[in-house]
């Protein structure tokens, strides 16, 4: 069997080796991190420790980080009690609390009149479009611009800001709500009072030792530049298919966006389709979000920027990270240009 080329990396990225290394440790833990013995104390420190990495890696030091079951978790423990305006290209975690009233233009950007009523997305996990948080955002979902953009969580102003583990190579099933120390936080789930009586239950200390793991390596790796690297093979992507497809709208290319990502829309083919495509050809692509992948509708994202129904259902993402290599994009433009001729000449007959 041919090796498998990802290119879904948004969706979720490979565990790190740093993350399952964390992950064992705490495994072998026997302690309870609420137990005052010697064995919850150690399994306690672990939790920490991990709660610490996760603050500085978002720059959120002397802030609350408050552990999750994700993004989706964290967005409703914050937003279950808030009553905030979104745009419509916000995940639907977000849209499902907040009313999705604010301007979305045809690049993706989002005007915010009042930010102290507002939730705003950092990076769009579709198109990759990056907004500029403005001071006193109220809400912010960080979870796609974690560990792909630098990030000061006391710079923003932002009050709360959600992330997650998986998008950054930790596990899956983690995440964590970020807050002003002295923000009011509402629990959605009581019992125990962990997490300072914001979030019950025992804590998932294999996923959070994975977590804070991954985001003191993913913190490592941007001060290193390999983003930027990755942007250039993004770029290099983009520039191949500009030159010999002009049929193929590559979405909001020049505005700011994810160094790693590309939303392309080949109007009347299908993304499904395309997905289903490159899959037998070993190659993982996205037709959308991962929380919307399988179901056959139009991107609510491309729909708020303008797109018709058609065009929006006729997106591929293409969302590659540090071990995508320059062959691996060579074979993807190989395959996919080759079943876009296939296309074009069915479609002409």
């Amino acid at each position: 069997m041919k090796s498998r080329i990802y290119l879904d990396y948004n969706a979720t990225a490979p565990l790190r080796a740093s993350a399952r290394t964390a992950m064992l440790d705490a495994m072998d833990l026997v302690g309870n991190p609420s137990s005052v013995h010697t064995e919850g104390r150690k399994a306690k420190a672990m939790l920490e420790t991990a709660r610490g990495q996760v603050a500085t890696a978002l720059g959120a030091d002397g802030a609350d980080v408050i552990f999750t079951s994700g993004a989706t978790e964290a967005a409703a423990l914050g937003l279950a009690n808030a009553s905030l305006t979104c745009s419509a290209i916000e995940h639907d975690a977000v849209t499902s609390y907040c009313e999705a009233n604010l301007a979305c233009d045809a690049q993706g950007l989002v005007d915010v009149p009042s930010p102290n009523t507002s939730a705003l997305q950092y990076a769009n996990s579709e198109t990759g479009v990056v907004q500029s948080i403005p001071k006193d955002i109220i809400f912010c979902d960080m979870s796609q611009a974690f560990g792909k953009l630098p990030i000061a969580f006391n710079w923003t102003g932002a009050q709360m800001v959600a992330v997650s583990a998986h998008k950054i190579g930790g596990p899956k099933g983690v995440g964590a709500l970020v807050v002003k120390r002295g923000t009011d936080i509402q629990a959605q789930i009581k019992g125990g009072g962990q997490e300072m009586g914001r979030r019950s239950g025992t804590e998932n200390l294999v996923g959070i030792a994975g977590f804070g793991a991954a985001a003191a390596s993913a913190a490592k790796e941007l001060e290193s530049g390999v983003w930027q690297e990755i942007e250039i093979l993004r770029n290099f992507l983009e520039n191949a298919i500009a030159e010999v497809d002009c049929g193929t709208t590559i979405v909001s290319r020049h505005v700011k966006r994810l160094p790693n990502t590309s939303c392309l829309i080949t109007r009347g083919w299908k993304g499904e389709t395309q997905v289903m495509q490159m899959d037998l050809e070993n190659i993982a692509i996205s037709a959308g979000s991962a929380c919307s992948s399988g179901k056959v509708k139009s991107s609510r994202v491309l729909k708020a920027m303008g797109f018709d129904d058609l065009t929006a259902s006729s997106a591929i993402r293409i969302s590659i990270g540090p071990k995508t290599t320059k062959d691996e994009v060579e074979h993807f433009l190989g395959c996919w240009t080759g079943k876009r001729n296939k296309y074009e000449l069915k479609r002409a007959r």
